[in-house]
């Protein structure tokens, strides 16, 4: 049995290169310099908190939550739930957990989104949700579109739903992509190649999970979130691992 107190130390081999050639624009991105560590402030890592005051019933019910009265979104109706783990499987109680994705048409609500896949005026494509004493989230959803992206002439994202894991301030906050099980686009991503552990991969893939789908109505993916340890989630904004 672990110890409350057990590290496991990084693989570094797990995490994709900050500059992928196939990938065009972490050529802008990637770092010029060597990366240095910086020690928290106090104030970074005491607050704020999150409660569940803070969230509104409807905030994890994407197929409700911007659609107007008697109305609802347009697309596939799913459910993404799981769990929230530490490094030795225990549960994460009381984590905020965000979701942000395109409609059923590839498209996502933001002004600079100029794809020809329709908005849905029912849909908004972000929701939040508190885990509960078991580590345990839910939301309710449509299944995003895939979209083509300016990479190279004819590069499609596969679907996917971001994901933000919140801990007890700002400056602890992770964030990765669920992908879906069976989707041929994923094996083509330049974004999912930059990937160089097929495990690590598979860890962003959502297997489709019948227990769990609500019969005539929803179907449902299972996404477990490791925070840190060798099985960790990989986490696109801590690279250097979490």
């Amino acid at each position: 049995m672990s110890k409350p107190g057990e590290f496991y130390q990084r693989d570094r081999r797990w995490h994709p290169p900050a500059l992928a050639q196939d990938y065009k624009t972490s050529v802008t991105r990637s770092p010029q310099y060597a990366l240095i560590s910086l020690e928290n402030t106090a104030s970074e890592i005491t607050g704020p908190t999150f409660g569940h005051n803070d969230i509104d019933p409807l905030d994890h019910d994407l197929l409700r939550n911007f659609a107007g009265e008697g109305h609802s979104p347009i697309g596939e109706r799913i459910i993404v739930h799981g769990r929230v783990l530490d490094e030795n499987a225990r549960p994460v109680p009381d984590t905020l957990v965000e979701i942000w994705q395109a409609n059923a048409s590839g498209r996502y609500r933001h002004k600079k989104d100029t794809y020809l896949g329709s908005l849905d005026p029912n849909f908004g494509g972000c929701g939040r949700t508190l885990t509960d004493a078991d580590g345990y989230y839910f939301f309710r959803t449509v299944k995003p579109g895939a979209y083509p992206w300016r990479n190279w002439v004819n590069d499609w994202r596969p679907a996917h739903i971001h994901v933000s894991v919140f801990g007890s301030a700002f400056a602890q906050r992770l964030i990765t992509q669920m992908y879906f099980e069976g989707d041929p686009l994923i094996a083509t991503c330049p974004i999912v190649n930059t990937i160089p552990d097929p495990t690590a991969i598979e860890q962003l893939v959502a297997p489709l999970d019948r227990n769990a789908t609500i019969p005539l109505d929803s179907i449902a993916y299972k996404f477990d979130i490791v925070l840190r340890g060798r099985r960790s989630t990989l986490f696109e904004n801590r690279l250097e691992g979490n």
